[in-house]
């Protein structure tokens, strides 16, 4: 009998062949709240391309608006730049609810952590993987 149904938490069989146990209601939590990440990534993205593409219409006339204007325009390309990587991350994690794959460890196939999962539900990473990964002794896998 399917989970939904049980109200028992649904036991998911990951890429690596591990055992990953996650409540459907929480599950479709974590999904809700991606959803709503998405959207607000989506909404910032589009409007500082906006916002970027404004600051190069604006005429600057002396070299001081030139520089606060090219100085605005790389702000917003550096803050856009940053919130597409977590929109991917963002897209990837849903990829991965859809897969029956999410909670588990891209690397290494472990479970990740409840509490690392409640602040980051995008990631994708246990602890000790994504610790690796900022020392450089774990490749980055493709998103």
């Amino acid at each position: 009998m399917d989970a939904s149904v049980t109200g028992r938490p649904k036991t998911l069989i990951g890429n690596y062949g591990i055992q990953v146990t996650m409540d459907k209601k929480k599950l479709e939590a974590f999904k809700k709240r991606l959803e709503t990440r998405q959207q607000e990534l989506r909404r910032t993205v589009t409007r500082n391309q906006a916002d970027g593409r404004s600051a190069d219409e604006d005429t600057a006339q002396d070299i001081a608006d030139r520089a606060a204007s090219s100085y605005t325009k790389e702000f917003l390309f550096s803050q856009s730049n940053n919130e597409r990587q977590t929109l991917m991350m963002v897209d990837g994690a849903l990829a991965r609810i859809r897969e029956g794959s999410f909670g588990e460890c891209i690397s290494c196939g472990k479970e990740i952590n409840a509490k690392r999962l409640e602040a980051v539900p995008w990631t994708r990473h246990c602890i000790e993987c994504q610790e690796k990964l900022e020392q450089g002794l774990l490749e980055e896998a493709p998103r």
